[in-house]
């Protein structure tokens, strides 16, 4: 395959069965961070919200969906604990890494409460896991809208982060478009093997991936 940006270049320049809810908190297997594509975001759901990162002129590439807490089979959510809920200041400082308060809230509601941590820590390790992957520059230079390969998309993150694997790592897609890439994390942060429920590649070859605003 060649390379993602050469590919590029030459052109323009989910899901599991859930457990039931309200499990204890902190009993889970490993991570699954989700990074959604923000124009296509934008475009399934975010324009209909106005929601702000949509607005032109944002050059908003990949966010993060949310760090989410997962059983090898299945995953918890809307989890029994004691760890109060983040205030508005706190969920304003991530919004830049999950694209907006609102979002980082739900997040800490429904996935992070299953961490067993404090908000504050979860939302810390939240921005470090965001942190640990490289986003290709090829990215945010997508100036029109792209019918693409998914394996693509998943090739650009296995070249500009050479510690993954392909089992590490999957994309997702809605509506033929390219969703998210999700990527299985240790508890430490470190790169493990998704979950057999994860692990399921889109294998469209004409995913709609949309210009950055």
């Amino acid at each position: 395959m060649r390379s993602v940006a050469a590919w590029v270049a030459g052109i323009c320049l989910a899901a599991g069965t859930a457990f039931a809810e309200g499990e204890r908190a902190g009993d889970f297997d490993y991570y699954v961070m989700a990074l959604s594509w923000s124009p296509n975001w934008c475009a399934l759901e975010g324009d209909s919200r106005r929601d702000p990162q949509c607005d032109r002129g944002t050059g908003t590439t990949f966010v993060l969906h949310g760090l989410w807490p997962q059983y090898e089979d299945g995953w918890p959510s809307y989890c029994r604990t004691t760890e109060r809920d983040p205030s508005r200041s706190e969920t304003a400082a991530v919004a830049d890494v999950f694209g907006g308060a609102g979002s980082a809230f739900y997040q800490w509601k429904k996935h992070g409460r299953c961490s067993g941590l404090s908000s504050r820590d979860y939302y810390a390790l939240a921005r470090k896991a965001f942190r640990s992957v490289a986003i290709s520059p090829v990215f945010p230079k997508i100036n029109k809208d792209l019918k693409v390969p998914a394996e693509v998309i998943e090739g650009a993150f296995l070249e500009s982060n050479p510690g993954l694997k392909r089992d590490q790592v999957t994309v997702t897609c809605r509506d033929g478009m390219i969703q998210e890439v999700r990527i299985c994390l240790t508890k430490d942060m470190e790169p493990r093997r998704c979950g057999a429920d994860t692990i399921r590649d889109c294998t469209l070859k004409d995913a709609v991936i949309e210009a950055v605003r």
